[in-house]
């Protein structure tokens, strides 16, 4: 008898929601054989067998949330392994540097420790946990006020910064955890029942997900959204006239292809847009690819994936792959890869009719560009007062390392991209 436990998902993933179970007690199964289906951050993420047996009794359901060397599944023949991990092309992260310190804090007169250790270790990322056991140090230790009380390497550098300044005191000081930052308490709700019907409805996991992230990236990044127009009015005639070939080839010409391929001319030109800024060492990652985030709007909540080296890729390829992400987000079946690597976000609320909005830049990017819808607009044109579609653009960036004179002279570069886009890209 031997029990099949849950692998790690991926770095960054600590836990998942049971989505769906594939096998039942008493199944012969076998080596490879799918086993579940788990619901990650925004994917989901099919878990294989590690070998072949038959299943004497499945020790997790359906809704459960599980962490890795979770027992998931108990087979009577085999060893006791773990299922191999989801398959992922995404290059783990470097980690940061943090000093050597002795494996175990020599005793010193007077020096007296006194810490709280969590029955559980905090979620962490597989870099951070690594470094953290050639340290010797227990993750327990570490405070941290993200959710869940996860660990980055944030926390552990500081951790280890603070261990070797109390280190390093003269005897006489105590040495003792930093203590954690609080994060304030909600406010308790008042009973809404008190003034009628109420219906209380659970959030998935991915809408806890994004919940989170969107209050990350808005309390730690000094957000700025700039607002500008772009004439349309001859892309649209374009897409017009080109749009029933590429059909023909089961594509769809749409405003968001022509986005593309317009935000990579002006990120080459701008390349502190294409960034990641690492606070902790206070340096600005520049990136020499283009991997644009394209937000689709699903019936579980917002998905963001990636189209990867749009520089490299023709209209009539970058209509196909967008065309096949959205459709693959929306029935929850893109896999964890296509989610990550993006250097730039492209939000399109235009086909809603939405007019202007503020979009929150999506981390660990630097900036997202808003498209919002086109309206027929009285302008002046070549001397002449003409009726042109105008769209509204907003563009949110991180004040940090960006600032308005960039992001209007971005914006700028980008409205003329797109206004005079080459129509010799759509030949096919």
């Amino acid at each position: 008898m031997s029990n099949i436990t849950l692998p790690n998902l991926g770095d960054g993933i600590t836990s998942a929601t049971v989505l769906t179970i594939l096998v039942k007690p008493g199944d012969t199964i076998q080596k490879d054989q799918l086993l579940l289906e788990l619901e990650t951050d925004k994917a989901t993420a099919p878990i294989p067998s590690p070998s072949a047996g038959t299943v004497e009794k499945v020790l997790i359901k359906e809704g459960d949330t599980v962490s890795t060397g979770t027992p998931i599944i108990q087979l009577s023949a085999g060893e006791t392994t773990a299922a191999p991990a989801p398959d992922s092309s995404a290059p783990a992260p470097t980690p940061s540097v943090i000093p050597a310190i002795p494996t175990v804090i020599p005793a010193q007169a007077g020096i007296q420790t006194r810490v709280v250790i969590s029955a559980t270790e905090p979620p962490a990322p597989p870099s951070v946990r690594k470094i953290a056991r050639e340290l010797g140090i227990d993750l327990r230790l570490v405070p941290s006020s993200l959710p869940g009380g996860r660990v980055t390497m944030t926390e552990l550098n500081g951790f280890v910064q603070n261990l070797l300044t109390l280190i390093n005191q003269p005897t006489s000081a105590p040495l003792t955890t930093p203590p954690a930052p609080q994060a304030p308490a909600p406010s308790a709700l008042p009973d809404f029942s008190k003034w009628g019907r109420i219906e209380t409805k659970p959030l998935s996991s991915l809408r806890k997900k994004i919940g989170q992230k969107m209050v990350e990236a808005w309390t730690q990044i000094p957000h700025v959204t700039q607002f500008d127009k772009v004439d349309i009015t001859d892309l649209m005639a374009a897409r017009k006239k080109h749009n029933p070939a590429y059909k023909e080839k089961g594509a769809n010409l749409t405003l968001t292809i022509f986005a593309l391929k317009a935000i990579v001319n002006t990120l080459k030109a701008f390349p502190q847009f294409n960034s990641s800024f690492d606070s902790a060492k206070g340096e600005l990652i520049l990136k020499h690819y283009y991997n644009i985030g394209i937000a689709v709007d699903t019936e579980n909540g917002l998905i963001v994936p990636v189209v990867k080296n749009v520089d490299q890729k023709s209209i009539l390829e970058l209509s196909l792959e967008v065309n096949t992400l959205a459709e693959k987000a929306r029935l929850r079946q893109i896999a964890v890869e296509d989610l990550q690597g993006g250097t730039f976000t492209i939000s399109n609320l235009g086909g809603l009719g939405v007019a202007e909005f503020t979009p929150i830049i999506n981390t660990p990017e630097v900036a997202i560009l808003a498209l919002c819808a086109g309206k027929p607009t009285p302008v002046v044109h070549n001397d002449t007062i003409q009726s042109r579609l105008i769209m509204p653009i907003g563009l949110s960036y991180d004040h940090r390392v960006i600032d308005g004179a960039d992001g209007a002279r971005f914006t700028r570069h980008f409205v003329h991209e797109l206004a005079q886009f080459n129509q010799d890209l759509l030949a096919l």
